[in-house]
C-alpha cells in the first residue's frame, strides 16, 4: 500500500509523492521558548515523530525540520518577569523541550534551526518582497500587502471580511489593509534587535518560518506540519510570503494539521485549573504512556485528556510489555513491522487501528507462549511495530517496575531483597516464610512470577 495523508489545502486524502523519493522534505512549526512546554504543544511533536519514523522506513532519506522560536514578545515579557536575561530564558527553556520531548520518545529532528540564527535570510526575503510590490514601509514597520495575493486565505478557506474580524489580527493604523500583517517591526533599546534596511528591529513571527525552512529545505518542499491552530494566521501567511518571494513558485506540496487537544471536555486554561505540562504528566506516567495515550486517537481528531484516559493507556501498554516480558528466551531476531501495522499507518496515519493490531501481536505471542511454541519471530515483529509508533523501547522488567516519582513507594533494590528472600525460601520449601513474604510483598502492592529470566516482579496497579 502506497503512503495516503490528508492535505489541508485540497481538503481531501491524496497519495504521497515526495518531489525528490531519494530525499523527502518535511518542516513542522517547533516551540516559542518561553515556558515548559504543554500537552497541547506535545500532540504535534508526537505525530509528526510518528510521521518522521514511518517515512524513515520508506525512503532513503528524510530531512525533517523543527524550528525553535528564540525571538518574541512572549520571550521578552518571560524575561522581564523573571528578571532574568533574555539569553537565560531561551536556552533554559530550550534544553527542558529536548528533555520532556526525548521523554515522550520523540526522535530529534535531522535539523533544528533557530530563528535568531536566520536574522539574515529573513531580511533578504523581506527585501524581495518589497521589491516586487508584495511589501510596503511604513512608521518603521515593513508589512506584507495582503491584496497583491488573490490566492490568499486559500488553505484556511476563509474570505478577507473573516479574517479581519478574527481575533488574532492586529489592527494598527500603519496598515494600508486590515489584513496586512508584519514581517518587521522596529525595537526598542532595551529589545533584542538587530539592523536592517529599515531601521534597527526584529522579524515578524510569520517570516521565521518561511525563512527557515527556505534555508534548509529549499522553495519547494514536500510536506509542513503543525496544530490546527496554526492553520490562520500562521500558515496562511507563510504561504504568502514564500510563494511572492519565490516568483510565485509553489510552497508546500502537502499540509498537515493534528486536532485541537482539550482537557476533560474543556479547552486548556490556567484559569480553570486544567493546565499541565508535560513535565507534570511525567510525573503521573512514564513518557511512553502519555505517546501511547495520544496515538489511541487519529491525528486529524480533537482529543480529550483525561487522567482515567491515560490511566488506561498505561494500563493497556503494561499488558504488551508482559507479553515481552514472558516471552520465551532466544535467538534475538530481525523482525518486520506487519502488512497490516503498515497499511494503517499508510491509511494517513491511523494510529487507532495501528494500536490494535499491536494489541493482536501481543496476544498471538501470548498463546505462542502459552502453548510452548518458538516465540522470537513474535516477538521481533512485536519490537519492530512498536519501533514505528515509538513505544515498547523499554526493558520490559524495568517498565513493570515503574512508579510515580515522590510516590513514596519502596525503592527497587529493597523490592529486589525481598522477592530473592521469597525465591529462596520457596526453593528451600520453607513455606511458611515463603507466604508471609509473599503476604508482605502483596501489601506493598507487587506481584511475582516465574519467566524465561527466572522469577521476576512488576508494580500492581
Amino acid at each position: 500500500m502506497s503512503l495516503v495523508l490528508h492535505n489541508t489545502l485540497s481538503k481531501r486524502k491524496e497519495a504521497f509523492k515526495p518531489l525528490d523519493p531519494a530525499n523527502v522534505r518535511m518542516y513542522v512549526c517547533g516551540p516559542t521558548v518561553y515556558d515548559r512546554a504543554h500537552i497541547g504543544n506535545a500532540r504535534p511533536v508526537i505525530v509528526f515523530d510518528t510521521l518522521f519514523r514511518l517515512l524513515q522506513r520508506s525512503y532513503p532519506k528524510v530531512t525533517y525540520v523543527r524550528n525553535i522560536t528564540d525571538v518574541d514578545d512572549k520571550i521578552m515579557d518571560a524575561a522581564k518577569a523573571k528578571g532574568i536575561a533574555i539569553d537565560e530564558v531561551t536556552s533554559t527553556t530550550t534544553r527542558l523541550f529536548h528533555d520532556d520531548m526525548a521523554a515522550l520518545g520523540a526522535l530529534p529532528p535531522t535539523v533544528e534551526p533557530r530563528a535568531t540564527q536566520h536574522i539574515a535570510q529573513m531580511i533578504a526575503m523581506i527585501e524581495k518582497l518589497v521589491a516586487n510590490g508584495h511589501a510596503y514601509v511604513n512608521e518603521g514597520h515593513v508589512l506584507f500587502n495582503v491584496p497583491s495575493m488573490p490566492e490568499y486565505g486559500r488553505l484556511s478557506n476563509r474570505d478577507r471580511k473573516e479574517m479581519v474580524a478574527g481575533a488574532r489580527v492586529e489592527v494598527a493604523p500603519y496598515k494600508k489593509d486590515a489584513a496586512d500583517f508584519v514581517l518587521w517591526k522596529p525595537s526598542a533599546a532595551d529589545q533584542p534587535g538587530w539592523d536592517s534596511p529599515w531601521g534597527r528591529g526584529r522579524p515578524g513571527w510569520h517570516i521565521e518560518c518561511s525563512a527557515m525552512s527556505e534555508a534548509h529545505l529549499g522553495e519547494t518542499f514536500d510536506i509542513h506540519g503543525g496544530g490546527l491552530d496554526l492553520v490562520f494566521p500562521h500558515h496562511e501567511n507563510e504561504i504568502a510570503q514564500s510563494v511572492c518571494a519565490h516568483g510565485g513558485k509553489p510552497f508546500v506540496t502537502t499540509w498537515m494539521h493534528n486536532g485541537f487537544l482539550s482537557v476533560n471536555g474543556e479547552k486548556m486554561s490556567k484559569s480553570l485549573g486544567n493546565f499541565f505540562t508535560v513535565a507534570e504528566v511525567l510525573e503521573q506516567a512514564p513518557g511512553e504512556a502519555i505517546r501511547f495515550y495520544m496515538l489511541g486517537a487519529h491525528y486529524r481528531a480533537p482529543f480529550d485528556w483525561t487522567l482515567d484516559g491515560l490511566k488506561q493507556a498505561k494500563q493497556g501498554l503494561d499488558k504488551v510489555y508482559r507479553a515481552l516480558l514472558d516471552a520465551s528466551e532466544g535467538e534475538a531476531l530481525a523482525g518486520t513491522a506487519p502488512a497490516a501495522v503498515l497499511d494503517a499507518l499508510y491509511d494517513d496515519l491511523n494510529t487507532p487501528l495501528a494500536i490494535a493490531h499491536l494489541y493482536e501481536l501481543a496476544k498471538t505471542l501470548n498463546k505462542a507462549n502459552m502453548a510452548g511454541e518458538p516465540t522470537a519471530q513474535a516477538k521481533a515483529d512485536l519490537l519492530a511495530a512498536g519501533q514505528l509508533l515509538g513505544v515498547l523501547q523499554q526493558d520490559p522488567a524495568t517498565w513493570l517496575k515503574w512508579t510515580p516519582p515522590n510516590s513514596g513507594a519502596l525503592p527497587d533494590a529493597e523490592i529486589d531483597q525481598l522477592v530473592a528472600a521469597w525465591d529462596g525460601a520457596r526453593r528451600e520449601k520453607d513455606y511458611a516464610k515463603a507466604d508471609a513474604l509473599r503476604a508482605q510483598l502483596t501489601e506493598l502492592k507487587v506481584s511475582v512470577s516465574a519467566s524465561p529470566a527466572g522469577t521476576v516482579w512488576r508494580r500492581a496497579e
